[in-house]
């Protein structure tokens, strides 16, 4: 587990009510990326993510400055780290959930975790994450949903909808390609930051994509399969339940080099 150096609400140290506020609620959102060189990889697209959880969630947005001055205040000359910034509000509670405003914003700074090895077992699982198309604090589904895949002898989940049609993995995306061209799942799911680098390295690169519904008896007609998030930016599934892939490492050294062709922003 990634230990926690830090935790900071606001540009300060994280009180005992913050702290408190988290063990007892869990509505809010969040992004996480690591720190490379004072910089971060498609740093835009966090906080483009923060900025719409903030003005759905609490009905006020934060603001990029403000994110930028609260990140950069947290990293000080750190030139190397992993950032989780974390939107949330005391004033929403139980009972009380109508507030609107500018919520908190929590950074924490933890040492980078290290990339999800290759060669995955899935476990498909009929599962949807509630609001998909936010990367919210909510993530019992998504624990429970690993710790069954798990238990069964895979290494984690793969969600699909109750006609087989895959969305998306516990914490991260899934591509597929086909005949030298990827392939993107069609459905409710978050898109995620290095997903989106990727299509942005592939679209220069001259790789053509696309996006449609995926279902489970389609593995047959595909050539293989990777996951990505911003910590992995590409791993190569072997298998889907009982359906295995083979011999396409070589591909994922494509996905790669077109997530590591988007520059690093400064913040």
């Amino acid at each position: 587990m990634a230990v926690v150096h830090e935790l900071w609400v606001d540009g300060q140290p994280a009180s005992q009510a913050d702290l408190t506020y988290h063990a007892l609620f869990n509505y809010g959102a969040f992004t996480s990326f690591g720190v490379e060189g004072g910089a971060v990889r498609g740093l835009d697209l966090h906080l483009a993510r923060l900025e719409a959880s903030a003005l759905e969630l609490f009905g006020e947005g934060v603001g990029e400055g403000r994110l930028r001055d609260l990140i950069r205040s947290v990293l000080a000359d750190r030139q190397e780290a992993w950032l989780r910034v974390s939107l949330f509000s005391p004033e929403v509670w139980t009972r009380e959930p109508h507030w609107i405003g500018a919520p908190k914003v929590m950074v924490g700074v933890f040492t980078p975790p290290a990339p999800l090895a290759g060669g995955v077992r899935l476990q498909p699982q009929v599962y949807g994450r509630e609001a998909a198309h936010l990367k919210h604090a909510a993530t019992f589904g998504l624990l429970r949903a690993r710790r069954l895949a798990r238990q069964a002898g895979f290494d984690d989940a793969l969600f699909t909808g109750p006609d087989g049609r895959i969305s998306e993995g516990s914490l991260w995306n899934i591509g597929f390609w086909r005949g030298g061209e990827v392939v993107w799942p069609q459905a409710p799911m978050l898109e995620g930051v290095a997903q989106a680098l990727i299509q942005q390295g592939l679209d220069r690169a001259g790789v053509k994509q696309h996006v449609r519904p995926v279902i489970l008896d389609d593995l047959a007609d595909l050539d293989g399969a990777f996951l990505c998030n911003s910590a992995t930016p590409a791993a190569v599934i072997a298998a889907i339940g009982a359906h295995q892939f083979g011999g396409a490492g070589d591909f994922s050294r494509h996905i790669e080099a077109a997530w590591r062709s988007n520059p690093r922003q400064k913040i």
